[in-house]
């Protein structure tokens, strides 16, 4: 079993002992000190909404119950996606929000992510304040006259639609003329809900659902990597669809399949989203620093600058608005567009891509071959308790000092001759070390990968 406490919220997997996984007793325990540290901003409202996963409803009835003990008013949009509660909290004037999910982990996990009066993920100084808070349990709940209110409002999504139809450089009588059919995988959570709608309202001609119905039951991993979406991959062709869409189960990512059955590439949904947006306003760019640097250079042939952030929403978001950037997000297939909200958001990435694509007049593969390519290659190592993650990232930075090394989050090794990188960072939501590496060639991002992950594990043999 685990649990994760982070700044970001608290993250694990059902069942277990308190102390040891997203047991009731730690649900509450957490929920109560994010409802207090809103009491303490002098808050009365929270937003709440969840995916589908089965433990969903479960941990949303004891987050509810905990916050109106506390003397506060929750506002449960129910089956939801994470873009629409943070849309919601700033249009109810909310004081905070909380997101029931694990977002691309398997259906054992849960979570509770947490937004701030802006609808945006609490900072680093903030999500400490609330570990220390459950840390030392220091609650007051409230006298039985003084409890919170109880509200359901289920019309959210589709005021989310409504905001993606009216978006200023969402052009639905382009879509509408592409005359688009459309395959959609949305891993039987929310996005099976809103993502088809969406579709709809825009003008798609054809939608041909796969894994639509919100029961949790995902059919396979839900993460939107290649290797997880054999089946879309083979319907697009079969059914000669234009485009394949996938969302994960909170739909706060978007990942793209090609009309030749090929996906598209996580990392470009951000880079063709942006291609869009320079086109019709100069400006500044911002992703991780384990995203492709494509997009650093579509921004600076566009006359604009790319900027690097922590891996992390909020990293990013902080770092938008100090370069006030016209366009974000992170490799993942995370779309941040700053006047719609800060926040990843799937639903405008589909709006901003299938216009962009109606436009171009191209074919899903041919908008691809337009962007420079690059390929990563991500990995993972498992950790155990006894593995020194920070000593072993500073023995591997030793070792390539010569290269140029960023530390901002992780290390970042940039062979700059050779124009690839490789990204090592300890993993904020699973006990993991992530290593990315980027190369203009497949092989060579998977060797260059491979030696990184060679020499950590020597050195964990050491």
């Amino acid at each position: 079993m685990t649990l994760i406490k982070s700044i970001s919220g608290i993250r694990g997997t059902l069942g277990g002992t308190p102390g040891d996984a997203l047991t009731p007793v730690d649900t509450v325990k957490f929920a109560a000190a994010f409802g207090s540290w809103i009491k303490s901003r002098k808050g009365k409202k929270v937003v709440i909404g969840r995916d589908a996963r089965p433990s969903g409803e479960m941990v949303s009835q004891l987050v509810s119950a905990t916050l109106q003990g506390l003397g506060l008013d929750v506002l449960d949009l129910g089956l939801s996606t994470t873009p629409t509660v943070e849309i919601a909290v700033t249009r109810e004037k909310a004081a905070g929000g909380i997101i029931l999910t694990a977002s691309h982990n398997p259906v054992q996990w849960n979570a509770l992510k947490l937004l701030n009066e802006k609808g945006e993920f609490i900072s680093g100084e903030d999500g400490a304040e609330v570990l220390k808070i459950a840390e030392a349990e220091s609650f007051r709940f409230a006298t039985v006259d003084q409890l919170g209110k109880y509200n359901h409002n289920n019309s959210y999504l589709q005021q989310h639609i409504k905001l993606v139809l009216n978006y200023k450089w969402v052009d639905v009588k382009a879509i509408k003329k592409a005359k688009f059919k459309i395959a959609v995988d949305a891993v039987n959570s929310t996005g099976g809900m809103v993502v088809p709608q969406l579709l709809k309202a825009l003008g798609v001609k054809k939608v041909v659902s796969l894994y639509c119905e919100p029961n949790g039951k995902f059919p396979h991993n839900p993460e939107p990597l290649p290797e997880h979406l054999k089946v879309i991959c083979q319907t697009v062709k079969k059914e000669k669809c234009d485009l394949g869409i996938v969302v994960d189960p909170d739909v706060d990512r978007l990942a793209l399949i090609q009309e030749d059955g090929k996906p598209f590439g996580e990392e470009y949904t951000l880079v063709a989203v942006a291609d869009y947006i320079l086109s019709k306003k100069r400006g500044n760019t911002v992703s991780n620093l384990s995203s492709t640097r494509a997009l650093r250079d579509i921004t600076e042939n566009a006359g604009g600058q790319y900027h690097a952030a922590a891996v992390g929403e909020v990293n990013v978001v902080t770092k938008m608005k100090a370069t006030h950037a016209v366009i974000g997000g992170e490799g993942n297939g995370g779309i941040i567009v700053p006047d719609f909200h800060y926040g990843r958001d799937a639903l405008i990435g589909i709006g901003l891509f299938l216009t962009h694509l109606a436009k171009s007049k191209l074919k899903a593969s041919e908008l691809r071959k337009t962007y420079p390519p690059y390929f990563i290659s991500k990995n993972k190592i498992e950790l155990t308790p006894q593995i020194n993650v920070d000593s072993v990232l500073e023995k591997v930075k030793n070792k390539y000092a010569q290269e140029k090394i960023n530390t901002l989050d992780g290390v970042k090794i940039d062979f700059e001759k050779e124009k690839e990188w490789v990204h090592l960072r300890k993993s904020n939501t699973e006990p993991i070390i992530r290593i990315y590496a980027e190369s203009k060639d497949r092989k060579q991002a998977d060797r260059l990968a491979q030696r990184i992950i060679q020499d950590i594990q020597t050195i964990i043999n050491l």
